[in-house]
Parts: structure tokens; C-alpha cells; sequence
């Protein structure tokens, strides 16, 4: 029995929320906080008919600390997820910190402004010292390691699917299949169709910026950059078909290389139609994917910001789309002195997603996991003192929770590796 405060209540958040209420042996409790209360209290009546879980609803600034602690402390949940936005990661550590309660997120910490010279300074020494260039990675979050400990507090990061459940995989591969493992390649494809030109399916924001930037990869102990979209494959999907996917940087390239003992490669790999490429580069050439502020008619705007207003809201795309999507990983190692390849992976539809949650499988895919996360802390099954990412618990009874709440995997020991 847990009583859980989830901030936010986006396309991820329904998601993570509604599956708390089918959870309603371990959610007995849930608050659903954001800046915009109205959207809370109409997925709580939603909710209500359906669930034993006792849901209320609260008004909060997730990037002021004074107000997320009070908060806190005035419900006193046993844990926090976080399904806001990346840039409110920190603000939401400390206020866990501040109330003394556990700590879960799905994505890690980027910050809004990429020009703030405090935040600049950091990255470019990042930048130069370890050779990728992304907005987001771990140090940040990292840095409250000793905070978590001394307060024995555990904060889980990256409990989404990629990241999230991918890193699962990866522990449960090493733990059951492989003595070492020498390679992942985490593969992300979406074969839905929702049918407008252009969308995001997920928060437009934060997508184009990952999308956009340059890619990267983990090889022999270091991290190699190249130029965005410049490195394409094509695989066959189960489920889905033949599909082409570029190379990308994703952060649990960065975590995975630091937990799994010997891992000599780690590629992360997502699937994009030309029509999306097209109108991202486009976009991008005239400076709609910029985060730099500039002054309109006499105010200030971001560019991405006010992209972000004008695209389909990715919570609206569920009645849309159609088709299924695959992600997993594909790993290859020794076993018992021999080469090993192995693929655990899952499929989940589209439209199956609907009608279960009314969401697209995209966010189920992420919000799914986030409830899994908060369930394997809030009950102690994962919890020490800390700042951690999922590969560095027992994977068995979330791999197990997988099954059971809607994300069933596949094992395939035969599997075509990619180039």
C-alpha cells in the first residue's frame, strides 16, 4: 500500500496515472499535481468510476522548490514521480531532498535555456572533456548522489522505455544469457501513422532538440560524435516491417556504459520517415528549432517554444493513430566461452493502447514503465540510498511487471544484428 504524488499531467503522466489506478492494491493514493489544475481534476473525474485508488488533485509551479516542498510535506506521499518536463528535474530532486521522500523520473535533466552561462559553462567543459555534445546527460542528476545517501533517499532515474525499460533488458540479458556482453544496439521504431504532415509523439519540444542534434556512440571506452541523421540503417520489424533508422545520442548509452562491466559498442538507433526529416530540416534551416529567445512585436519568444504551440499536442494523437511500434535491444557477447546474440524487444499497438488508457502507444510505452518504476520503490523491492539508474537493481520483478501491466517482451536468440 504506497501513496504516490505524480507532477505532471501530460500524454505520459494519463498514462502513468491510470495504470496506478489499476494498480490499486499498491496505489492506494495518488496526487496528481501540475501547473494547470483543471487538466488534473478532469483525469481524476475521469478516473474516479473505475478505481479504489483515492486520487486528489493540486495546483503547483514544478520550477519553484519552496512550493514543490510544501506541497510535498503537506500530502507527505511515500514517493514522487516525475512526468514533467526533463527541465524540471532538479528543481523536483530538491524538493524531495527538502520533504524527505523517494524519488522517480523518466527522462533525464536538460535545462530550458541553453544559453544560461552557468549551465553553458558546465556543458562546454562536458563537451570537451568527454566528446559528445547532447543537451541532456546524467552529471547533473549524478552530482545528488551524496545528498540521496545521507538522507537515505533513493532516487531512481530513467524509468520511461528508452530509458528505462531498454536498461532492464540489458540487466536482465547480462543476468541470464550473457557472461559478458560486447555490444547493445537499442532500436526504437514507431511504425504508427497518425496522419497529419507533421507531429511529434511526444513533447514537440524536446524531441526536435534530441532529433536535431548531433549523433553519437559508446566504442572501446570512449564516446564518437558524428553529424545528425548522417549514420542510416535499415531493419525488418516484427510487427511492423522494413524501416529506416538513423543513429542518435540517447542518454542511456551514457549509463549503460558506465554499469555494464566490458561493453566494447552501445548504439542507440530510432525510425524516421522522410516526410519527418524533411520538415525537421526545414525547420531547423530557419531557425524554428532554436532555443534562443528573440523579440516579436515587442516581446520576447522562443522559437521552439512557439513551434511547439502551433504542432498537434501528442496527447491528441491517440484516436489518429494506427499501427504498432517495436522497441528493444539486440546483444552480442560470450557465454560459457562461445559468441552469443541475442534481441528481447516489445511490441505494442497503437490502437490497442486507445482503447485500453486513450492514449497512443507511445506514451504507454514511457507512462507504463514510469508506473512499474514508482511501484518497485514505493514497495522497497528497488530501494537504497542514492541517486541510480534502472540497470542497477535485480531486473526480475519489473521484467516480471512488464508482462503483467501491458508491455509483454519477446526473446529472440536468433536475431539479425545490425551493421
Amino acid at each position: 500500500m504506497s501513496k504516490l504524488m505524480i507532477i505532471g499531467c501530460g500524454g505520459v503522466a494519463r498514462v502513468a496515472i491510470a495504470k496506478c489506478c489499476q494498480n490499486s492494491e499498491v496505489f492506494t493514493e495518488i496526487m496528481i499535481a501540475s501547473r494547470t489544475v483543471s487538466k488534473c481534476e478532469a483525469l481524476a473525474e475521469e478516473l474516479r468510476p473505475i478505481t479504489k485508488t483515492v486520487i486528489t488533485t493540486a495546483q503547483v509551479n514544478a520550477d519553484n522548490v519552496e512550493e514543490l516542498t510544501a506541497l510535498i510535506k503537506g500530502y507527505a506521499p511515500d514517493a514522487v514521480l516525475n512526468v514533467a518536463l526533463p527541465y524540471q528535474d532538479l528543481t523536483i530532486m530538491e524538493a524531495c531532498l527538502a520533504a524527505g521522500v523517494h524519488y522517480i523520473d523518466t527522462a533525464n535533466y536538460e535545462p530550458e535555456n541553453t544559453d544560461d552561462p552557468q549551465w553553458r559553462a558546465v556543458y562546454e567543459k562536458r563537451c570537451e572533456e568527454l566528446g559528445f555534445s547532447a543537451y541532456f546527460d546524467y552529471s547533473w542528476q549524478w552530482a545528488y548522489r551524496e545528498k540521496f545517501e545521507k538522507a537515505g533517499l533513493t532516487a531512481l532515474c530513467g524509468t520511461g522505455f528508452d530509458p528505462g525499460v531498454t536498461s532492464v533488458f540489458t540487466a536482465y540479458a547480462l543476468k541470464h544469457y550473457f557472461d559478458e556482453i560486447h555490444t547493445i544496439d537499442i532500436l526504437d521504431c514507431n511504425g504508427g501513422d497518425h496522419g497529419y504532415p507533421f507531429a511529434t509523439n511526444f513533447n514537440p519540444e524536446i524531441n526536435l532538440r534530441e532529433v536535431s542534434a548531433p549523433g553519437s556512440y559508446w566504442e572501446n571506452g570512449k564516446w564518437i560524435e558524428v553529424p545528425a541523421m548522417s549514420i542510416k540503417r535499415e531493419y525488418d520489424f516484427a510487427g511492423v516491417g522494413m524501416k529506416d533508422m538513423y543513429l542518435l545520442h540517447h542518454e542511456e548509452i551514457e549509463s549503460l556504459a558506465k554499469n555494464i562491466p566490458g561493453v566494447k559498442r552501445i548504439r542507440f538507433f530510432m525510425t524516421f520517415g522522410q516526410s519527418y526529416l524533411t520538415h525537421m530540416k526545414c525547420l531547423e534551416n530557419i531557425g524554428m528549432l532554436s532555443t534562443t529567445p528573440i523579440m516579436y512585436e515587442g516581446r520576447e519568444i522562443v522559437p521552439i517554444q512557439f513551434l511547439k504551440a502551433l504542432l498537434p499536442d501528442p496527447a491528441s494523437l491517440g484516436p489518429r493513430t494506427k499501427g504498432k511500434t517495436n522497441i528493444g535491444c539486440i546483444f552480442t557477447g560470450i557465454k560459457d566461452g562461445k559468441e552469443k546474440t541475442l534481441y528481447i524487444y516489445n511490441i505494442c499497438d497503437h490502437e490497442e493502447c486507445y482503447k485500453e488508457v486513450g492514449s497512443q502507444a507511445i506514451s504507454y510505452t514511457t507512462g507504463v514503465p514510469a508506473m512499474i518504476g514508482a511501484m518497485m520503490v514505493t514497495e522497497g523491492i528497488w530501494q537504497k540510498p542514492g541517486v541510480f539508474t534502472v540497470e542497477e537493481f535485480d531486473p526480475d520483478p519489473y521484467m516480471e511487471a512488464l508482462n503483467k501491466w501491458g508491455l509483454p517482451w519477446v526473446v529472440d536468440e536468433n536475431p539479425k544484428v545490425v551493421e
